[in-house]
């Protein structure tokens, strides 16, 4: 039953229980000499910790709201608020179907629906109206906290939204799984408003001159009520929910759209059929996107967020609009430039609910569940501290340099794993001006930002060099292979392509370079009937870096050789930190040429042959008859292929056609030579 529930629900409710993702801070990749952290976007600043701090879409950090908090213990997630006009502030939970009641800097029990959550809480002056799901009740709430259930509205499993009438003196309900909006009056039935082809009605609003509107999920429209029974679609924006609705200063309006995915494109998207279920948020973060419609009904994207849906939307008494995110439990503010600005951070994963009007400001977060009133700006604990960043080696680090309007105060500190704990050195003496910092060598390093001396401070970026401990570049192996053999290093099997004739031999080495230093590779061999005489390869002054080399061996006596290669990371360090390291490989045959026949001859059908290579061993021998391209094999007469010489003698009679036949003979020895002689056989 319970997961039928969840079905109809709206994408973005769903969403409030997801888990949210993360945000990493990556260093540079190249490690040549000095390198820095630069942090200088909103990007880099966002992914730290913000403690009353904003940052803006230019990447300039500055005291953002200073937060109270209140822990609320007997709810984790909180669907909807309101503040009634003693200052008293209600709230709606979303895992209990309570209303809780702040005052006093107390949170207490103010009434018990017995539903699994309150969607909405509006006012008409004198009692509280809360809607709830399942089952699609509205109850009314009188001052002492008791309930009333308003009469039920048919084929309304769920209400997601409420929006009080004043001039009607009723009440408007969004409803699902049919996608109805209805109007309700205590004592009276509820009167069908408007029937969408929508799955699910989330979001409704009632302008100042009594106009209605009301948003949708599935197509994710806004719809303006135009008559009884009667509406338009007034705005179509990307996504598949239009989840809230407020009013302007100059009769412009603001919504908050979402896109919850599951695959679906925003430019045609796929609708559930009447009453199916929506479809799920299933923990995707989505997109959410703030977007004002002018009188005229054009439409401005303020500001968007692909990592993230927006749950909650306010307007403050300025006109600005603010919105609160159903990921990482953040509230940011845009403006008409579309300049974007995060304006609070807490430690909940969604934020449920905002007021920013009056003198009753708050942000109410979900898992953890609390209330935050909005003090101020500013403060003794505003801060912002960086993620840990990884500098991939333990690093000494340089003179801390940071550009700012104001006075911020910096510290560092670092460690050798990953989180922070109490292996990490302690947070170094403040710098008030760029300078070295006093901190140890250490692989990870934290970076702090204090705003407390100075709130109109504004940081815009930081810079921290560091130097890696230089770790040697080690040769771990040398592979060889000739271009006459086969990739796998062994002779061509029966029946393949001969290859062409080279005296190439290809050379590949493999490093472990932990550090990622450029390397300078010198590679030198030697005939091993000389062993102390090392010759070069690579010429004196060339600075090679490639990892492979074609080794001509054309002009070289025959023999075994070895090949040293030395990976030196000179490049990217001084010369008293240069670290060197050589690999010498194994025996290297030196063989360009191919084995000879000392005789052949025939008798009857009988073949008799002797062939010698002048190092050895010869390692197959085939032959083909009447010039097909099928080589078949021929074993030696010892029955083993192991000496520079080896003699054939073998019976061709039993697979010989009649009459004279042409046999071709053909020999490899172990470098992959090869030589073919032809006899005829009568």
């Amino acid at each position: 039953m319970k997961n039928t529930i969840l079905r109809r629900l709206s994408p973005s409710l769903l969403a409030t229980i997801a888990a949210a993702a993360s945000v990493t801070v990556v260093a540079p990749a190249d490690a040549v000499g000095t390198r820095r952290f630069e942090l200088d976007s909103q990007e880099d600043f966002l992914s730290g910790d913000l403690r009353g701090v904003s940052v803006d879409s230019q990447g300039h950090v500055r005291a953002g709201w200073n937060l109270g908090t209140l822990t609320i213990s007997s709810a984790n997630t909180v669907l909807s608020a309101l503040t009634l006009n003693d200052g008293t502030v209600l709230l709606g939970t979303g895992n209990t179907g309570k209303v809780l009641k702040v005052a006093g800097g107390q949170v207490t029990e103010y009434a018990d629906t017995k539903q699994m959550a309150v969607t909405s809480l509006v006012t008409d002056g004198k009692s509280v109206f809360a809607a709830t799901l399942p089952g699609g009740k509205i109850f009314k709430i009188d001052g002492g906290g008791a309930l009333t259930e308003l009469p039920a509205i048919a084929d309304a499993e769920n209400i997601f939204a409420l929006a009080y009438d004043p001039k009607k003196n009723g009440i408007y309900a969004a409803t699902g799984p049919n996608g109805k909006l209805f109007f309700v009056q205590p004592g009276r039935a509820a009167e069908l408003v408007f029937d969408s082809d929508e799955p699910n009605l989330v979001s409704v609003a009632v302008a100042p001159d009594g106009t209605v509107y009301t948003g949708s999920s599935g197509k994710g429209l806004l719809f303006k009520v135009t008559g009884p029974g009667k509406a338009v679609v007034h705005a179509s924006p990307n996504g598949d929910e239009v989840k809230e609705i407020q009013f302007g200063k100059k009769g412009e309006l603001f919504i908050i759209a979402n896109e919850m995915g599951e695959g679906k494109s925003t430019s045609s998207p796929k609708l559930p059929s009447k009453g199916a279920a929506p479809p799920r948020a299933g923990g995707k973060a989505g997109r959410g996107s703030l977007i004002r419609i002018d009188p005229d009904g054009s439409m401005d994207e303020l500001f968007s967020r692909t990592d993230t849906h927006f749950v909650s939307l306010a307007i403050d008494d300025n006109g600005r609009p603010f919105v609160g995110t159903g990921v990482e439990g953040r509230v940011y503010t845009a403006d008409e430039n579309h300049t974007s600005m995060l304006v609070a951070d807490v430690d909940g994963r969604q934020v449920g609910a905002l007021s920013v009007v009056g003198k009753k400001r708050f942000v109410v977060a979900s898992d953890p569940a609390a209330f935050h009133e909005i003090r101020g700006t500013g403060g003794a604990d505003a801060s912002w501290t960086s993620k840990v960043l990884d500098a991939g080696l333990r690093a000494s680090y340089g003179r801390l340099m940071w550009h700012a309007d104001g006075t911020i105060e910096f510290q560092v500190r670092t460690g050798n794993s990953n989180d922070p704990d109490a292996t990490w050195s302690d947070w170094s003496q403040p710098l008030t001006s760029p300078g070295k910092v006093t901190v140890p060598p250490g692989r990870f390093v934290q970076l702090r930002a204090r705003f407390s001396k100075d709130s109109n401070a504004t940081l815009h970026d930081i810079s921290l060099p560091f130097v890696t401990d230089n770790l040697r570049a080690v040769v771990t192996s040398i592979e060889v292979r000739s271009s006459k053999t086969t990739s796998s290093g062994g002779v061509p099997s029966s029946g393949s392509e001969i290859p062409s004739r080279s005296s190439t031999i290809k050379l590949n080495w493999r490093v472990d370079n932990p550090d990622n230093d450029q390397l300078r590779y010198r590679i030198s061999f030697r005939f091993e009937k000389q062993p102390g005489a090392w010759r070069d390869l690579t010429k004196p002054d060339e600075v090679y870096t490639r990892s492979d080399l074609d080794w001509d061996t054309a002009s070289l006596p025959e023999g075994t050789y070895r090949v040293r290669v030395e990976a030196s990371d000179e490049m990217a360090n001084p010369p008293d930190r240069v670290t060197r390291h050589s690999l010498e490989s194994g025996p290297i045959l030196v063989d360009n040429t191919a084995p000879v026949f000392r005789s052949l001859r025939t008798q009857g059908k009988r073949i008799l042959a002797e062939l010698v290579d002048g190092l050895g061993p010869i390692v197959r021998i085939d032959f083909a008859v009447n010039g097909r391209t099928e080589w078949r094999p021929l074993a030696p007469k010892d029955g083993i292929f192991d000496e520079p010489t080896e003699e054939i003698d073998v019976d061709l009679s039993p697979i010989l056609p009649q009459g004279t036949n042409l046999i071709a003979i053909r020999a490899f020895d172990q470098a992959g030579n090869f030589v073919v002689r032809d006899i005829e056989v009568k």
